[in-house]
């Protein structure tokens, strides 16, 4: 029992649960019918969301265990509970898993597989390669942010829809605000593990105008979709109040940018991001 409890802490259920409810959003932002029309292709939609986010966790731990030993002793790996390579071998499997339902998505076009696949291998690259790298780190996690509702769209459809890639340009850019914030709250860790973000190599204030510059890009974004007669009236509101969220945390963060400040931004965002889901997915039902 503590062996397969140990392998269901490593896929963090709450995060691919998480991750396989977006691609549903992204179906819905595509088509408004997407859940009465398509249950079969949502079906393996979630089940790929869930599985690779599930194997990203994974690999995470797998390449992080020497820190972990270290900081997070309990994990499964590093306490012994699972030996690593086992959690390759388990990585490896729901890997395989999630690119199988990726193919029986929809069908009809190779284009879920492709895109499960490229988002996939974006996910390893950054655990493997790219958490170092400072800004660069902080766009790949954004493009993976990103990434479910750009599959969500393929499931129900052939092409990306407009509406969809004004949504994920705000995902990236909001998310990508998110990581250099994040980068503030973290600047002294960052600093002994040469990490490179903003905020190590340029200090915290152009942190700060970097990650406020990437919040008002995307407010400057949601105009958009009521402009193209993409949305209903529903929208408006509930993206007003993105909107004025995002404003204020970028008011707040400019003012104080300490550590304390930018800890509670970071958490403001995420509020503000999931009303914006709201706002796409309610503006998107006819």
């Amino acid at each position: 029992m503590g062996r397969a409890v140990g392998f269901i802490r490593m896929m963090r259920p709450v995060n691919c649960l998480m991750m396989g409810f977006a691609v549903l959003v992204g179906a819905v932002i595509a088509d408004s019918k997407a859940l009465t029309f398509y249950l079969q292709n949502l079906s393996f939609g979630f089940l790929t969301g869930f599985l690779l986010t599930a194997a990203s966790m994974v690999v995470n731990d797998y390449y992080d265990r020497d820190i972990d030993a270290i900081n997070e002793p309990n994990r499964p790996i590093p306490s012994g509970l699972i030996k690593p390579n086992e959690a390759l071998t388990y990585a490896v499997l729901l890997s395989a898993l999630g690119l199988i339902t990726a193919f029986l998505t929809n069908i009809g076009t190779i284009a879920c597989f492709l895109s499960a696949l490229f988002f996939w291998l974006l996910s390893v690259t950054y655990v493997t390669l790219g958490k170092k790298t400072g800004l660069l780190g902080n766009f790949l996690v954004s493009l993976c942010v990103s990434a479910p509702f750009i599959y969500g769209n393929l499931a129900v459809a052939n092409d990306v829809k407009l509406k969809t890639w004004i949504f994920v340009a705000m995902v990236f850019l909001s998310n990508t605000g998110r990581e250099v914030t994040k980068g503030i709250v973290d600047v002294k860790g960052d600093k002994m593990r040469g990490v490179k973000t903003i905020a190590v190599r340029y200090g915290v204030r152009k942190a700060t105008i970097a990650a406020v510059t990437c919040y008002l890009l995307a407010v400057a974004l949601t105009p958009l979709p009521w402009f193209f007669g993409l949305v209903n009236i529903w929208f408006i509101p509930l993206v007003t109040l993105t909107d004025i969220g995002l404003i204020f945390s970028s008011i707040t963060l400019l003012k104080d940018h300490s550590r304390e400040n930018a800890r509670r931004v970071k958490k403001q965002v995420l509020a503000w991001f999931f009303v914006g889901l709201v706002a796409f997915a309610v503006g998107s039902l006819s």
